[in-house]
């Protein structure tokens, strides 16, 4: 369920950095799909644009049927991409940290740098979600 303090918070953040790091996300998405062997990280950089579109009330949760080749694809994506993503996601955060109302956008580009370290084998739900009791990881 959104509440009315996360639709506040997500409308700021669409405004503040969510739509350019989406837009960054689909195009990373889009350059991924041309190969057949990079298809799911494609997959995967399509499910974080909608994830930091609208960030505040949502989660990640690891999939119960995640395996090897998630953990694999993880190490790869990690190898390609995810470490500047990360990096990306730690300057915007700490840049934003330095105003007080700054600092929940700060917050939420530091969680998204652990997210976009290792996307696959991921869910997101509901803040509320019985499954989101479990944490992150």
């Amino acid at each position: 369920m959104l509440t009315p303090l996360n639709f506040v918070l997500n409308v700021i953040w669409l405004v503040v950095s969510g739509f350019w790091l989406a837009v960054g996300y689909a195009l990373a998405g889009l350059v991924m799909c041309v190969l057949i062997i990079t298809f799911p990280f494609g997959i995967a950089a399509f499910r974080l644009a909608g994830f930091v579109l609208w960030p505040f009330g949502r989660t990640l949760i690891r999939r119960p049927d995640a395996g090897a080749a998630s953990t694999i694809g993880n190490v790869i994506w990690f190898v390609l991409a995810g470490v500047w993503i990360a990096i990306g996601h730690l300057v915007l955060g700490l840049a934003l940290c330095l105003t007080i109302i700054g600092i929940p956008f700060g917050w939420a580009n530091i969680k998204l740098a652990l997210v976009a370290i290792a996307p696959l084998g991921k869910d997101i739900v509901d803040s509320d979600d019985p499954r989101a009791a479990a944490g992150i990881w």
